[in-house]
């Protein structure tokens, strides 16, 4: 560690922001240092996008051989050993916590320090009460599920998405608080493993409506209740919890997931001590160069508000330890992808048509039904579609949005078709491998010249 605790740049946390800045300073040859006052790794490892994939793609591994659409191939499925799954994936976290966090630390060359982390003033840190000095500072603590203010929700024991991932006994029912996300993936991970499983609350509300539609089919078709409502009163009935909606249905469950969001994890680092800014939220408020109020302070990942993906955390890291060295660069959030780990995936890079309008365009688009896609013929699963928003008056490429078992796979190039500035008809035009789910893209461009069906390939 560097003498007297000096170094160009102290990093608060270690999750996909933290680390990511660490490495990109020190490729510059600058001293960092990284400071947690918890788990090695932050939250994608830990408890986010790791746990709940490997998670989920049990799930549906056990549902595929449940639903298998070829019954000259026939499947079954037995009963789900929860237990057995969660050691499974405990044992995959604790894999990439080591090769993916601590061994980076070590190969480029920057020390943990556990503790927690406090400012005393603006330009002093301290950990565990030892000061850290450091010519720059970022806070990259991330966020921690948000705890929703429903009368009688603390007479239960909820859970969370964190909790949820710790059982090792499935409850024989679920009511899921939140139609996000995150409560939508893990509301169809239990229903797959078995559960008897009720949503309250709108289905992925900020999706284009055509494909928010035909999610909820298919979350229907899974056996899950969805009520579109919000969560009004909880109460123990019998062994069972009893919630109450704004408009008077009820949903019973042995247990309760609440997944309202999340809120940024600042406790107790004395921000306003430190003269940094937070929104009425609480997340951190950063300049285009992710700078705090306080100039020697910035801020990246989940603890901003930021569109809450670990590729966003890393981007925002990156940049933030750039421009504490000098460097004066932003994040350019053009045709930012995002993925529903869902089955089908709700995917989407751009922005949707409510946003294109919002934003002053003369918007036209395209829907076609994966029907209409011979890769999803060929599967026998047909559910979901493509939809793709273009400008009215250039045909330029705004966004492209999908359902599909494989629509996160597709949404790369949709990514690179509207960073690279393609107009529909660019797309139509561009080679797409024949029997994949992406063509599924080429075929809806070229819907804005023609709308009549095509034979397979043209």
């Amino acid at each position: 560690m560097t003498q007297h605790n000096e170094f160009d740049l102290a990093v608060v946390g270690t999750g996909g922001a933290a680390m990511s800045a660490a490495i990109h300073a020190r490729l510059e040859g600058a001293s960092v240092v990284a400071i947690e006052s918890g788990t090695l790794g932050g939250t994608c490892v830990n408890v986010g996008c790791v746990p709940s994939k490997t998670l989920l793609a049990a799930a549906h591994t056990r549902h595929a051989a449940l639903t298998n659409p070829f019954p000259g191939a026939a499947t079954s499925a037995g009963a789900v050993d929860l237990g057995a799954l969660v050691q499974q994936k405990d044992e995959l976290v604790g894999m990439l916590r080591q090769t993916k966090y601590a061994d980076i630390a070590a190969a480029y060359g920057f020390d943990i320090l556990p503790g927690t982390a406090t400012f005393t003033d603006p330009s002093t840190l301290l950990v565990d009460g030892r000061p850290v000095r450091a010519k720059s500072y970022l806070i990259a603590t991330g966020a921690e599920p948000t705890i929703p203010t429903i009368p009688g929700l603390e007479q239960i024991d909820y859970l969370t998405s964190t909790t949820a991932m710790e059982l090792t006994e499935l409850p024989a029912s679920l009511v899921v608080i939140g139609g996000g996300f995150v409560g939508l993936e893990q509301a169809q991970l239990f229903a797959r493993l078995g559960v008897e499983v009720t949503i309250i609350g709108r289905l992925a509300p900020h999706a284009e409506p055509e494909l928010s539609s035909e999610l909820r089919k298919a979350f229907l078709t899974d056996g899950i209740t969805v009520i579109g409502d919000r969560a009004a009163t909880i109460t123990p009935h019998d062994d069972l919890v009893r919630v109450l909606t704004r408009t008077g249905k009820v949903a019973t469950g042995e247990r309760v997931l609440v997944a309202t969001g999340r809120t940024p994890r600042t406790d107790g680092l004395g921000l306003a001590t430190a003269g940094i800014a937070t929104d009425t939220r609480g997340f951190i408020i950063v300049d285009e160069q992710q700078r705090t109020t306080n100039p020697a302070v910035f801020a990246a990942g989940d603890v901003t508000d930021v569109p809450q993906y670990v590729y966003v955390a890393a981007r925002t890291g990156k940049i933030a330890a750039h421009n504490a060295l000098g460097h004066s660069e932003q994040v350019d959030y053009t045709g930012l992808p995002s993925v529903l780990f869902t089955s089908p995936q709700l995917a989407s890079a751009g922005i949707t048509e409510a946003e294109a309008l919002a934003a002053g365009y003369r918007c036209a688009c395209r829907y076609l039904r994966l029907s209409d896609v011979p890769r999803a013929i060929a599967n026998h699963n047909t559910r979901g579609g493509i939809k793709i928003v273009a400008d009215a008056d250039t045909g330029k490429v705004l966004g492209v949005h999908a359902l599909a078992d494989t629509a996160g796979e597709m949404m790369l190039a949709a990514t690179y078709a509207i960073k690279a500035g393609f107009t529909v008809t660019q797309l139509a035009d561009t080679w797409a491998p024949y029997l994949t789910m992406a063509e599924g893209i080429r075929l809806t461009a070229n819907l804005f010249r023609n709308e009549l069906p095509t034979s397979c390939c043209a």
